[in-house]
C-alpha cells in the first residue's frame, strides 16, 4: 500500500505539472507569463558561483549533483535550497560535461578535451574526496559523453579515432575503466562529431541499449547498441547537419522505443529549423517533429510518469511537448543548456552563470526563471 501510495503521488506531480505547463497563454500574454500565471515552472536556486553547468545529475527530489566549467561540481542534498562546493582539488582548468550520480555520496564526473584534458573522476563520500579513474593518452581522443545502465556499468564516448567513434566501458562503478574494441562500429562521417553541450549525446534506456547522437557531418546520425556499446547501427535523422555547429545534440529515451532528439545550429545568428524528432522503434527511423522547437535545443528530458510530456532546453528558451515530440510549444525563455527528471517527480536545469533550477508548481506563486 505505501509504494502504491508513493506512485500515486509521483503520477500526481507529473500530471499536475504537464497540465500547469501546458495551459495556453490568453490573448497578448507572453509564454513566460502564462507559466507564472499557471504557478508551475521554473525556479533558480542559489549556487553562489558563475560556472557554466552543462552536467547535471538529480537523483530525486533532495539530492542532485551539478558539473560545469572551471572545474566545479556542485551537490545539494535539500531540494537545492543551498548548494555545496565539491569540485575536485586542483580541478580548476578542466572543463566538466558530464555527471553520472547514484546516490547522494557517489558520483562520476567527466572532463572533456584533447588527450590528457578528458578525464574521469569518482567520489564515494558525497565529493570529500576524488580518485581520477581514467585519463586519456591519445592526443586524436576527445570525450563528450557518458551514461549509466545501472550502478555498476557505464559507458563513455569519444569523437572519431581512426575513423570510428571511440567507446570506453566500465563494470565497476566507474573505478576502472576500458576501450571496446571497434570491429562493431560503423564508420564516422568525414566532419562528423558528437557535441558536449549538456550530456546528452550518450543516453541510454534498460540494461543493454544505449544511442550516441552525431553533428557536424553530412548528416546528422543517431547509432544505437542492443549490446552495451559492442556492435552499433547508424540512422540518419532530419535534424539539419552540413556544419560543424548544427546537428543532434541531446536525447532523450522514455524506454527502449520512444525516443526524443534535439538539436540544430549551436550559432546565435543561426537560424534552427527542424530542431526536433522522434522515433517510436528505438532509433531505427526517425521524424521531423510536426511542430519543433523554435530555436536550437541542447538538452531534453521526459517528465516523469506523465506519458508523452517532455521539456526541451536550450539558451532561449525551455519548450514543453504533450504528445511525445511532435508538437512543442516554448514555456519560459531563460537560459539553460542541460535538463534531467527523477522517477520521484522533481525535474531539474542548469546552464550558464551559474544557473540551475527546479521544476515547481506553487500556488500564486511566481514561476519563471
Amino acid at each position: 500500500m505505501g509504494k502504491t501510495r508513493r506512485m500515486m503521488s509521483v503520477g500526481m506531480i507529473g500530471a499536475a505539472l504537464t497540465l500547469t505547463l501546458a495551459a495556453p497563454a490568453r490573448a497578448g500574454e507572453t509564454p513566460a507569463a502564462a507559466t507564472d500565471r499557471n504557478a508551475a515552472g521554473w525556479e533558480l536556486t542559489p549556487t553562489g558561483t558563475d560556472a557554466r553547468f552543462r552536467g547535471l545529475a538529480p537523483v530525486d527530489r533532495r539530492t542532485a549533483w551539478a558539473a560545469g566549467s572551471k572545474g566545479t561540481v556542485l551537490r545539494t542534498t535539500d531540494g537545492g535550497r543551498s548548494w555545496r562546493d565539491v569540485s575536485p582539488p586542483g580541478a580548476g582548468e578542466l572543463e566538466f560535461r558530464d555527471v553520472e550520480a547514484f546516490d547522494a555520496r557517489r558520483a562520476v564526473v567527466l572532463a572533456i578535451g584533447e588527450g590528457e584534458a578528458s578525464r574521469v573522476l569518482r567520489t564515494e563520500d558525497g565529493g570529500a574526496t576524488w580518485t581520477e579513474s581514467f585519463r586519456n593518452t591519445d592526443p586524436r581522443a576527445f570525450y563528450d559523453c557518458m551514461t549509466f545502465f545501472d550502478r555498476r556499468h557505464g559507458l563513455a564516448m569519444s569523437d572519431p579515432v581512426d575513423g570510428k567513434y571511440r567507446i570506453l566501458s566500465t563494470r565497476d562503478g566507474g573505478r576502472s575503466w576500458e576501450v571496446l574494441p571497434n570491429a562493431g562500429m560503423p564508420d564516422a562521417l568525414p566532419g562528423e562529431a558528437g557535441f558536449a553541450a549538456s550530456g546528452q549525446c550518450l543516453v541510454s534506456a534498460g540494461s543493454r541499449d544505449v544511442w550516441l547522437a552525431t553533428g557536424g557531418g553530412a548528416t546528422a546520425r543517431v547509432l544505437h547498441s542492443a549490446d552495451r556499446g559492442l556492435t552499433w547501427t547508424a540512422t540518419v535523422s532530419p535534424i539539419p547537419a552540413g556544419d560543424p555547429a548544427r546537428g543532434v545534440f541531446g536525447l532523450a529515451f522514455r524506454d527502449r522505443t520512444h525516443g526524443i532528439a534535439v538539436g540544430g545550429d549551436y550559432r546565435k545568428d543561426q537560424p534552427s529549423p527542424r530542431a526536433g524528432a522522434v522515433t517510436g522503434d528505438g532509433g531505427r527511423t526517425w521524424r521531423a517533429s510536426a511542430t519543433p522547437p523554435p530555436a536550437y535545443r541542447s538538452g531534453v528530458a521526459w517528465l516523469p510518469h506523465s506519458g508523452n510530456a517532455a521539456l526541451a532546453v536550450g539558451p532561449t528558451g525551455t519548450d514543453l511537448t504533450t504528445d511525445g515530440g511532435r508538437t512543442w510549444r516554448t514555456v519560459d525563455t531563460g537560459s539553460y543548456d542541460t535538463v534531467d527528471c527523477t522517477a520521484d517527480g522533481s525535474c531539474w536545469a542548469a546552464g550558464e552563470k551559474g544557473r540551475i533550477a527546479r521544476l515547481s508548481v506553487r500556488k500564486g506563486g511566481p514561476g519563471t526563471a
